[in-house]
């Protein structure tokens, strides 16, 4: 990227390193940016391409800093976004118990520690049925991809949207190992009550509520995944999401 004082930020995609959690699409990016120009909570395209095996993408520099204290702001955007109109060819993400376990097993599947049998003993046995309709969802919209200047919030790094269950936005800002990674410390339980009852919509929020295992049951799997690969802070994301799987 360009230097924080730019007016522009060049955004360059790195390849050959497969997330098994989140996925980096420079044309998935692309796509969002254009859908939801003037409506306020992303940054403005100006351009993308490629450059030899490289993606990129041009866009405005967002002001303002990572979100670190008041989540009311965050849930708003969050259901902004949730209740917009625009579509994008996004693939299809979890929707349900059942595809939440998938997921999660193929994550564990690719673990080697002696921690990925303590993850198969936590494995939730909730039934949670699909959503009859999906939207789109950002599918990162963790602390470091929030972005507060006043009254503005802007969502940034767009590269892993999918059409999907809007409680899967909410799980991944509360999740307590990315909140470790992004800002230091977990949400309260008073913070994330505020963001819930912020977000206003009473049965997506149930939703998640009745989901929140599976949630941290696969984000379990996956810190322990980076964790293995080269990403040793990711124990810590481990921990928190084993205690959230013992102590609900």
């Amino acid at each position: 990227m360009l230097g924080s004082k730019s007016d522009r930020v060049l955004k360059l995609y790195r390849t050959g390193f497969n997330n098994p959690l989140f996925r980096n699409d420079a044309d998935l990016e692309t796509a969002c940016l254009r859908a939801f120009e003037g409506a306020g909570f992303s940054p403005r395209l100006r351009a993308s391409g490629r450059m030899l095996e490289a993606s990129w993408v041009l866009y405005d520099h967002a002001p303002g800093s990572p979100w670190r204290v008041d989540p009311e702001p965050v849930a708003a955007v969050l259901r902004a976004l949730h209740t917009h109109p625009a579509r994008i060819p996004a693939p299809n993400g979890c929707n349900g118990s059942a595809d939440l376990a998938a997921h999660g097993d193929r994550i564990l599947s690719l673990c080697t520690s002696p921690d990925r049998a303590t993850l198969a003993e936590l494995r939730p046995s909730s039934d949670v049925a699909p959503l009859a309709h999906r939207c789109l969802i950002h599918g990162d919209p963790v602390a470091g991809n929030v972005l507060i200047s006043g009254s503005q919030t802007t969502l940034i790094d767009w590269q892993c949207p999918a059409l999907g269950d809007p409680s899967e936005d909410l799980a991944l800002f509360l999740s307590p190992a990315m909140q470790q990674l992004y800002r230091g410390s977990p949400l309260s339980m008073e913070e994330q009550e505020r963001f819930l009852a912020a977000y206003g919509d009473a049965a997506i929020t149930a939703r998640y509520r009745a989901l929140k295992p599976w949630f941290a049951w696969r984000m379990a799997a996956y810190c322990l995944w980076r964790s293995e690969n080269g990403a040793p802070d990711y124990s810590a994301g481990y921990e928190l999401e084993l205690e959230t799987l013992r102590t609900g």
